[in-house]
This record gives C-alpha cells, sequence and structure tokens, in this order.
C-alpha cells in the first residue's frame, strides 16, 4: 500500500472526543522507510518499517516548540525542526502522541527517500494558517 499523507482519520475523530491536548502532551515524530505503508487509517505509532541506524532511537524524536493558534477560521499546529545525529534513509514520517497510548496524528510523506551523511533534519512549514503541517479549517 502507498504511503499517504495528511492527518489520519483518527487523529480526526479523537480530535471531537477530546482525547488530544496538544499542547501538553508528548507529540513525537518516527522516521521510516520506503517500505512502510503509513496512510490515513494508521491508528497508532508502529514499528514496522522505522528506520534502524545508529544515532537513531526507536519511537523518533519528541517535538519541542508545540503551538496551537488560531486565525482566518482556521485552527493550527506548529512545531520546530527535530533532526537526528545519524546516517540514515527515510521516506516518511509518523506524528503522534506519546501521552495518549501512541495514537496517530498525522502521516508526512518526504516524497522520495532522503538520506543523511551526518544529521536528518526535518523542517517544518511555517507557523500560518496555511501553512502549518497540522491544521483544521
Amino acid at each position: 500500500m502507498a504511503i499517504v499523507q495528511g492527518q489520519t482519520t483518527s487523529f480526526k475523530k479523537e480530535l471531537y472526543q477530546a482525547v488530544h491536548d496538544l499542547s501538553t502532551d508528548t507529540i513525537k515524530m518516527a522516521l521510516y522507510t520506503g517500505a512502510a505503508s503509513l496512510n490515513l487509517g494508521t491508528t497508532e505509532y508502529t514499528t514496522s518499517n522505522e528506520v534502524v541506524a545508529t544515532g537513531y532511537t526507536a519511537g523518533g524524536n519528541t517535538l519541542t516548540g508545540v503551538t496551537v493558534s488560531d486565525a482566518n477560521y482556521t485552527a493550527y499546529v506548529n512545531f520546530d525542526n527535530t533532526s537526528w545525529t545519524a546516517a540514515l534513509t527515510a521516506r516518511c514520517a509518523l506524528i503522534y502522541n506519546a501521552s495518549k497510548g501512541n495514537k496517530s496524528i498525522a502521516v508526512i510523506d518526504f516524497g522520495s527517500d532522503k538520506t543523511s551523511t551526518t544529521t536528518f533534519l526535518v523542517t517544518m512549514p511555517a507557523n500560518t494558517s496555511t501553512t502549518a503541517l497540522i491544521r483544521s479549517a
């Protein structure tokens, strides 16, 4: 199955059930290889096809600098950039809530395999109502 990017369906439902508090919960990003089949039906963090490399810890990084904002009838969330000091190749990422049973939030498709020789950096988009990584209008 192909990688499908976006907010997971379970996350959208769980927002209405008040499961997540992105301001206080521990939000993480895990990296995956091209063999991953992450999609909008992914419900929680999985180790299947997760990157294995020296300098990468299973489960990924805790995202910092979480900012929840709203403007122009859109609520949106931003995170600081995150990086791993490792030589690795990743095709996609999963953002998930470690505080809530590792429930999935969003799948990020890098478009192709991305390889680092020293530091793997994920640069977050601008924190605006039209560009933030996670947003609801």
